[in-house]
């Protein structure tokens, strides 16, 4: 492990430091700063990853604006370390931790309360929600998938749809919903993707949707009906608001609709189908299924643009232009 000990002039050792972004208090994107703080410690049943790249999400920029204080249980402190997804290599292991050796290539889904996120050269992990990059995907994106893949994987299995039934993904251009698009696929499930803007209907399509329409301007209510004239089993919204709620009409009574916790808008009235919330289970059961679905077929992460760790702040400002998938940060 490149631990980077700093020594004071008359040669004493450190603590072990690392290059960061923190936030020193909660706000706007020139609230992030790059400087070095100490290296997390690692427990008995943890993993020290060293970070390769890390995610950037939606959340990333509602938990910068102190929104997320509070919400875990947990006090915020500072400094701040924002970034739940990253991928690397096993800089570390506890002494209860058997089954990563170092220098293997890990992905991992974290919270940064209480520990710290992956905005940073190492990042801490409890092993259990910690995975093997599956050999055939580059980490980078690796790093952009925990949460979004483990989230839409939940989000499939709570709608229980069998082969040859049908599901409409609603934001299927975005991190979580691009994903679902093939994790719905592999399952033989009929996907109607409901994309943003042109180059979000042709990834739905270049990624397996059966059809896909534009939901910025196209009806998209008409097409779910002409999909599935008897109406939709199941839908999956990733992104809510006033076509979400009229588009969820197509759905049969007797169908589900799985709805992420985070996700907003919620409906503002109530719908025919019954509305199920969820949250991603990022346990070691749930990574493995995702790492033998990865393995056995050509999912991949649709990286949008990524930036190097200095840039963090172009990154977040990004989070409100219009892309595909995912953004990333380069921590190399």
């Amino acid at each position: 492990m490149d631990s980077r000990v700093e020594r004071t002039a008359g040669g004493a050792s450190m603590v072990p430091q690392m290059n960061a972004v923190v936030l020193d208090r909660f706000g706007g994107v020139d609230e992030l700063s790059s400087r070095r703080i100490p290296l997390p410690e690692v427990g008995d049943d943890d993993v020290l990853i060293r970070v390769e790249f890390a995610g950037v999400g939606s959340w990333d920029a509602v938990e910068r604006e102190g929104h997320y204080d509070g919400a875990f249980g947990v006090a915020s402190t500072f400094p701040y370390v924002l970034g739940w997804d990253a991928a690397g290599t096993v800089a570390a292991v506890g002494r209860n931790v058997t089954r990563f050796d170092v220098g293997e290539r890990v992905y991992a889904a974290t919270m940064p309360v209480p520990r710290g996120g992956f905005y940073a050269e190492y990042g801490v992990v409890e092993a259990e929600f910690v995975a093997r990059v599956p050999e055939r995907m580059p980490t980078e994106q690796a790093g952009a998938m925990a949460w979004d893949a483990l989230t839409a994987l939940s989000g499939v299995d709570l709608l229980g749809l069998r082969p040859g039934q049908t599901l409409m993904v609603f934001g299927a251009s975005g991190g979580i919903g691009h994903l679902a698009v093939q994790l719905a696929r592999h399952s033989g499930i009929r996907v109607l993707a409901v994309a943003s803007g042109d180059d979000g209907v042709a990834l739905a399509r270049r990624l397996g949707a059966d059809d896909a329409v534009d939901g910025r301007k196209d009806d998209v209510l008409a097409a779910a009906l002409e999909f599935a004239p008897g109406g939709l089993d199941a839908a999956l919204v990733t992104v809510g608001g006033e076509t979400a709620e009229r588009s969820l009409r197509a759905i049969k009574n007797s169908g589900r609709i799985a709805w992420p916790t985070g996700v907003l808008p919620m409906p503002a009235k109530s719908l025919g189908a019954m509305v199920s919330s969820f949250d991603g289970d990022r346990s070691r059961t749930a990574t493995d299924r995702l790492n033998a679905i990865i393995e056995a077929s050509s999912f991949e992460v649709h990286v949008a643009r990524t930036f190097p760790l200095e840039r963090v702040a172009d990154a977040h400002r990004a989070l409100n232009d219009h892309y595909v998938g995912k953004l990333a940060l380069d921590v190399r």
